[in-house]
C-alpha cells in the first residue's frame, strides 16, 4: 500500500503525470482531489495549487492541444468541493479531534503537522482558514484544528467560503491566462514556482514555532 501511495505522489507531483491524470479523470476527479485534500488529513500529500494551475491551463486552446473544460463550471464545481472538504475537516475535528490528536505518526498521518496548524490558527485565528488555503498541508489540517477548537459554525463557514472563492478563482484564473501563450509549454517551471511560493508560509510558521520554543526554553 505504501509503495502505491509513494508512485502515485510521484506522478501527481510532475507536470506531465498531472497533467494526463486530470485530462483522463475529468472534473469529478479534480473536485475529489480537492475534496481529499482539504477535508481528509490522509489527502495532504495530493497537489492542490499545481491541479488548479494546471487545470486553468486546460481550459484553454492552445495550438494542437483543444481546451479540455470550461472555466467558468470548472471553477464552481471545485470552490463546491473546496468548501465541502473544508466543512467536512471541521466536522471531523469535533467528532475525532480528541483520538486523532494522541495516535503515533504514520505513512497518512503526522503530528507535527497538526501542531503546526494548531499553532498557526491560535496566531491568526479566523483568518487563518482564509491563508491557510494558499498553504499546503496547512489547508488540510487548520479546517480539522478549527474542529478541534469548536470554532463557531456560521465563522467558520464564512471564512471557509471567502477562502475556496479566493484559492480556486485566483490559481485558475493563472492557469487560463498562461493557458494560451507560450508559458504553457514549460507548465513544470510555472507549477514550481507557484508550489514554492506556496510553501512560504508553511517555511514561516515553521521557522517561527521552532525560535519560539527555543526562546521559551531559555526562560
Amino acid at each position: 500500500m505504501d509503495t502505491w501511495i509513494v508512485d502515485a505522489w510521484a506522478h501527481l507531483h510532475t507536470a506531465d503525470g498531472l497533467r494526463q491524470t486530470i485530462q483522463t479523470g475529468g472534473l469529478g476527479l479534480m473536485a475529489f482531489m480537492i475534496f481529499a485534500e482539504t477535508g481528509l488529513l490522509a489527502g495532504f500529500f495530493l497537489p492542490g495549487d499545481s491541479l488548479l494551475v494546471t487545470a486553468g491551463v486546460l481550459t484553454v486552446a492552445n495550438g494542437d492541444r483543444p481546451a479540455y473544460f470550461e472555466a467558468w463550471p470548472t471553477t464552481i464545481v471545485l470552490i463546491l468541493a473546496a468548501i465541502i472538504g473544508n466543512q467536512t475537516g471541521h466536522w471531523l475535528g469535533r467528532k475525532f479531534g480528541s483520538r486523532v490528536e494522541h495516535r503515533p505518526d504514520g505513512f497518512l498521518y503526522k503530528r507535527r503537522y497538526l501542531v503546526a496548524a494548531r499553532n498557526y490558527f491560535q496566531s491568526k485565528g479566523g483568518v487563518a482558514l482564509l491563508l491557510a488555503r494558499f498553504a499546503p498541508i496547512l489547508r488540510t489540517f487548520v479546517p480539522f484544528v478549527a474542529g478541534m477548537g469548536n470554532m463557531p459554525s456560521k465563522a467558520f463557514f464564512f471564512w471557509n467560503v471567502l477562502g475556496a472563492v479566493l484559492w480556486i478563482s485566483s490559481l485558475i484564473g493563472i492557469g487560463h491566462v498562461i493557458g494560451g501563450t507560450s508559458l504553457a509549454d514549460s507548465l513544470h517551471k510555472v507549477i514550481i514556482i507557484v508550489v514554492a511560493v506556496s510553501f512560504i508560509p508553511v517555511i514561516w510558521q515553521a521557522a517561527r514555532t521552532y525560535f519560539t520554543a527555543g526562546t521559551e526554553s531559555k526562560t
